[in-house]
């Protein structure tokens, strides 16, 4: 396998979490006595360029399949974090009615609906049928396609380049990361703003964030690769936030190779501390799967004591991380018997790999587990704050990423 940005062969597998299902390829009753596509899912690094990759085995039209099952309205504190977004952008960038905005992935128009409340017109760019269909609903234009050179070069003829380009959790979903980034190019104003954000290699890192491997994710990226990217391509990298959504994100602020904003320091602040915590040295990846196996470990081991000691465990949260984890794990219905999940596209249907049935929350309030394992750990407070009343017959809170803890 080569590399996915600069071509160099990929020698360097640094971490292995066995065969998976797609981690959103969630079943139906009638799927469960059917065979089941499993792929490997391990991850690589680039020491040319240290692009962190998953090793090629699925292509991006079998994993958003047209009823792909998330939807980004699902999390308040995402749809929150939105409205956030909008307002700062409008203000900074002084969008107004005579704007443009794109987003590529626009999902079920959790973002986009804050442009179009406030009179700015705009794009969403969404291939998988289920969550463009909830944006049409909204009055969002939404393209159904994969976002590219090729697509933004058909935008750029008839006049639809973009003050503004949004990509929300959606660049490291990409496999061909060089033509979207020329995408993002073509479709871009001479004067116009591109804001990626993207789940921050350093902190997968860091924080053990194993789970968050899937394969829809193809790239995991540090400011220093995505900066590379982004110059190849004839673009540059003036700005950054970090975030802290999704365990810890950056958001960056692209523009024209040529345009005459210059970097910020926070650009080169997160460099340099990209640098030091060895982001740039194999033996940073080579320690991964070593954390990862504990984390398994110590989970696999808390649910067989739930089990030996007659407490009823259920989890929240049929998030991709959470197949990531139990598919690892080899846990099944017997250790868990049910995930619920607020998302009505879920509910009903079926974990991918465990089979794990997924409810309504509204089944806590008749099966009163002890243990709440919250398997989307980025949203684990968001979790315990709508569903405190589990608490009043002793239920518990429990994480397993980044370790096991109760609360």
């Amino acid at each position: 396998m080569k590399c996915r940005h600069c071509d160099s062969l990929l020698e360097h597998t640094f971490l292995d979490l066995g065969f998976a299902p797609p981690s959103n390829a969630y079943l139906c009753n009638g799927d469960l006595n059917k065979p089941e596509l499993y792929y490997p899912l391990r991850l690589k690094v680039c020491t040319q360029c240290w692009l962190v990759q998953t090793e090629d085995c699925a292509q991006a039209d079998e994993l958003f399949s047209p009823d792909y099952a998330y939807f980004s309205s699902t999390s308040a504190g995402w749809l929150a974090h939105a409205r956030r977004y909008t307002d700062a952008i409008t203000k900074r960038l002084g969008l107004n009615e005579d704007s443009f905005v794109v987003e590529v992935a626009s999902n079920d128009g959790y973002l986009l609906k804050n442009f179009v409340a406030a009179g700015i017109p705009c794009l969403g760019i969404e291939p998988t049928a289920s969550t463009a269909t909830a944006a049409e609903a909204l009055h969002i234009p939404v393209l159904r396609e994969f976002f590219g050179e090729s697509l933004s070069n058909q935008l750029a003829k008839e006049e639809k380049k973009a003050d503004l380009i949004v990509g929300n959790n959606v660049y490291a979903h990409v496999p061909d990361i060089n033509d979207f980034t020329r995408g993002l190019k073509a479709a871009l104003k001479s004067n116009g703003t591109i804001t990626l954000e993207f789940p921050h290699l350093m902190r997968l890192i860091e924080y053990n964030q194993f789970d968050t491997v899937y394969h829809e994710h193809f790239s995991y990226l540090s400011l220093h690769t995505v900066s590379r990217i982004f110059e190849q391509a004839g673009l540059r990298i003036f700005d950054v936030e970090e975030l802290p959504t999704h365990g810890g994100s950056l958001r960056v602020f692209g523009c024209h190779h040529n345009d005459p904003r210059g970097p910020t320091e926070s650009v080169n602040s997160i460099f340099t501390e990209e640098t030091t915590r060895g982001l740039q040295a194999l033996a940073t990846y080579q320690s991964l799967q070593a954390r990862a196996d504990q984390v398994k470990d110590e989970m696999l081991t808390f649910l067989l004591a739930q089990k030996r000691a007659g407490k009823y465990v259920m989890a929240y949260g049929a998030a991709a991380k959470g197949n990531t984890l139990l598919n690892y794990a080899g846990v099944k219905p017997d250790l868990l018997p049910m995930v619920c999940d607020a998302a009505p596209a879920k509910q009903g249907k079926f974990m991918p790999g465990s089979h794990i049935p997924i409810v309504n929350p509204e089944m806590l309030h008749e099966v009163k587990p002890d243990i709440m394992l919250v398997l989307p750990w980025n949203i684990a407070e968001e979790v315990a704050n709508q569903h405190s009343y589990i608490r009043e017959w002793g239920g518990q809170f429990v994480i397993s990423v980044p370790k096991m803890k109760i609360f």
